[in-house]
């Protein structure tokens, strides 16, 4: 039985236009407060001015290595390191697609676990949408072998992002000792639901009010007796 409340702390209330402006940052956090979404996921350049707001009542997650992936090791990790010292509770990293595509697995296992052991929690973006089916399981693997909290689908600026099929594959490859985060192209309670009954623990989405909303719109017409 899911509450509105148990939804909305599983949402990072995501803003990650290259336009968002400091009064767009304060107005997420300000969402984020009054509709008890866990997190708020930005860019590097805002975690500062996110944790201000936000005080010690919300996660602000920081997305690292950000859409591409393709910084070396060491600029993640000072851009990870950067991010925490300003305030990030968790890191959100693409990994290296290139470097898995080429099948340099050492090599993406060391980035993901370099980034772990900064200290906070780690969601490794393993961007479906440029994966074969087993590179898909490759990526998971080597997240959970590296001390990765979570692996997420998408960093919303692909082809494509969040599906119930991604999400099931990588649920049953990590299993129940990790998060799988859903994220790109969320932007209903329909949609959402069928994530989360495919296994995913974590949103990420721009559209959170909206998903909400209709979360609440849905179980006052009774069409889910089993939702309060």
């Amino acid at each position: 039985m899911m509450r509105k409340e148990e939804l909305a702390g599983m949402i990072d209330h995501t803003l990650l236009r290259p336009h968002a402006t400091a009064d767009d940052i304060r107005r997420l956090v300000g969402e984020a407060r009054d509709y008890g979404f866990g997190a708020v996921c930005v860019n590097p350049y805002w975690v500062s001015l996110a944790r201000e707001e936000a005080g010690t009542g919300i996660g602000v997650v920081c997305v690292v290595g950000f859409p591409l992936g393709q910084s070396v090791q060491n600029v993640k990790m000072q851009e990870a390191s950067c991010a925490i010292d300003d305030g990030a509770s968790e890191v959100d990293m693409v990994i290296n697609i290139g470097a898995l595509k080429s099948q340099r697995f050492g090599e993406v296992e060391g980035e993901i676990a370099a980034i772990a052991s900064l200290g906070v929690p780690v969601k490794a973006i393993i961007e479906t949408c440029y994966l074969l089916p087993e590179e898909k399981v490759m990526a998971c693997e080597l997240a959970k072998r590296a001390g990765a909290s979570c692996v997420k689908t998408s960093t919303g600026f692909g082809p494509y992002g969040a599906t119930e099929d991604d999400v099931r594959l990588m649920r049953r490859i990590v299993g129940d000792g990790m998060g799988v985060k859903a994220a790109g192209g969320i932007a209903s309670w329909e949609q959402t639901e069928r994530l989360i009954a495919a296994g995913a623990s974590r949103i990420g989405a721009s559209k959170s009010i909206q998903i909400l909303k209709g979360f609440a719109a849905e179980s006052r017409e009774g069409a889910h007796p089993s939702v309060e």
